[in-house]
């Protein structure tokens, strides 16, 4: 996709602009104007050339337009790779190794793998009796918020 002059936002010092002949067929003009354009975006390192049209203005439009979509393809490749990163440390692998809680009927234990918290009643659990695993849950993120607190 192409993107729009306000998509992204290029400045000209950050241009090197590159003019020479263009090569291949189309007689001796094309050995003696140089209406081929190269332009470097220099923070970036991306090249992008043009020598499609005759006029040296029309393919450094071109080339313009080409290093716009790259550039905004490369910032929009970088959001979505942060926004992914991001993810993954909100969202579990789902192996077996990141479980929260483990349930053992035939023990009739209850594990929290989290606090480490180890109850030896899964039946009131399972009946409904959640205080001790919420009073467990709420003072290890105490905990935890005031370790970060003393670490700021």
């Amino acid at each position: 996709p192409e993107a729009d002059e306000f998509d992204v936002e290029i400045k000209e010092s950050d241009l090197r602009i590159d003019t020479f002949c263009s090569s291949g067929a189309g007689g001796q003009s094309v050995n003696t104007t140089y209406s081929a354009v190269r332009i470097v975006h220099v923070p970036t390192g991306i090249t992008v050339q043009s020598q499609d049209e005759r006029s040296q203005l029309k393919n450094k439009a071109k080339a313009l337009t080409e290093l716009r979509s790259r550039i905004y393809n490369l910032e929009h490749q970088k959001y979505l790779d942060e926004v992914a990163s991001r993810r993954k440390t909100m969202v579990s692998t789902g192996d077996r190794s990141a479980k929260i809680r483990t349930y053992n009927y035939p023990q009739g234990r209850l594990t929290d793998h989290r606090i480490g918290l180890t109850l030896y009643n899964l039946q009131a659990v399972l009946d409904g009796d959640l205080k001790p695993i919420i009073d467990a849950l709420s003072v290890a993120e105490n905990s935890e918020r005031l370790q970060e607190a003393a670490l700021s």
